[in-house]
């Protein structure tokens, strides 16, 4: 199905899905309206199912308005609908490839943003007070000291669903301090994740570090002293609309194993351990899971949404023809991401 120019969604600087999604808009070239949170207020839009930034509100197949809601599923849908500057690598063993790194950042490195965010009292400080300004720059000092304290408040109490607790706390920051070194090495050798042009995996890795890199005290100065190539690679993709995209930019199936092995083998060692562990826990019917990650003890409480993202790994796998199966199969011996697909 087409799509009407602008595209219009509702999201926050604050959130990474909605940098992720402005940032692939920009790049494919891509009308939209953005509205930040008060200036939707007053519109007569429908609600999604579960709210959730960025909200984009699209036709649907009866041609009526729908709150449409995860960045993923949505960039797969604006692939089909508009042609040029694709995000999506056209070789299916590259897209698959493209789509676990990706899945990887959205649902692990976010772990990081949300720890360091709301783990430490200067992140907890400036994400307190800017947060609420994001959504309404209007608002009075009375009304700013009272929405810092409540989003402070109710993030820090929620820092258990994604995992940020003392146990995992070294899970956390470790994992984190081994992406940078392999992104900063990775883009002294290429532009981006595939090669010459940017794929969705490059966006969502950028709309971790619009926070990581960019905004918490913490992780900022970490990703500085470690990795200031990353810092600076995320103000370039920001806006790649003036960018021009190179056709043949993608690499080859046969680098993608010396290329991003490293990338590969910290998915394999530390997002798929917890991605099977919270399927296993979830089928048993536990409220928690608890496993060991990199070594060292891991407990949260198990999420049903990572379940269904490793039901679509296994999925994406399973459309490959069978020629593409051995290829990834190939590219990801030895990783520990094989073992998601067993």
């Amino acid at each position: 199905m087409t799509l009407a120019q602008p595209l219009r969604l509702m999201g926050a600087p604050g959130s990474p899905y909605t940098r992720k999604m402005l940032a692939y808009l920009r790049y494919r070239r891509i009308n939209y309206e953005f509205m930040l949170g008060d200036q939707s207020t007053n519109l007569d839009l429908p609600k999604p199912k579960v709210e959730l930034l960025p909200t984009f509100y699209l036709p649907n197949d009866e041609g009526k308005i729908e709150a449409v809601v995860d960045s993923t599923p949505l960039i797969r849908r604006f692939e089909q609908a508009f042609t040029g500057r694709e995000a999506v690598p056209s070789n299916p063993v590259l897209a698959y490839i493209n789509y676990l790194i990706e899945d990887y950042a959205d649902e692990w490195l976010t772990k990081s943003m949300f720890h360091y965010r709301w783990h430490y009292d200067a992140d907890i400080k400036k994400a307190g007070s800017i947060l609420p300004l994001w959504r309404g720059l209007r608002i009075d000092n009375e009304q700013h000291q009272k929405f810092s304290a409540f989003v402070a408040d109710r993030q820090i109490s929620r820092l258990y669903v994604v995992g940020s607790n003392d146990v995992t706390a070294p899970v956390i920051e470790s994992s984190y301090r081994r992406f940078l070194g392999i992104m900063e090495e990775l883009i002294t050798r290429q532009n981006y994740v595939f090669g010459a042009r940017p794929s969705s995996a490059d966006f969502g890795i950028y709309a971790q570090m619009t926070q990581l890199a960019k905004f918490d005290p913490t992780p900022m100065a970490i990703c500085l002293e470690i990795a200031p190539r990353v810092y600076a690679w995320t103000d370039v993709v920001d806006d790649l609309s003036g960018q021009a995209c190179e056709e043949d930019g993608w690499m080859s199936v046969d680098v993608v194993r010396d290329a991003l092995g490293p990338l590969l083998s910290e998915i394999g060692r530390v997002y798929v351990p917890a991605l099977i562990a919270n399927a296993k826990a979830l089928q048993a019917g536990a409220e928690n899971m608890q496993t060991t990650i990199d070594g060292k003890p891991w407990e949260q409480p198990t999420f049903p949404y990572q379940a269904r993202c490793l039901a679509w790994i296994r999925e994406e796998y399973q459309k490959l023809a069978a020629q593409d199966r051995v290829q990834v199969d190939q590219i990801l011996a030895g990783t520990g991401c094989e073992e998601m697909l067993q």
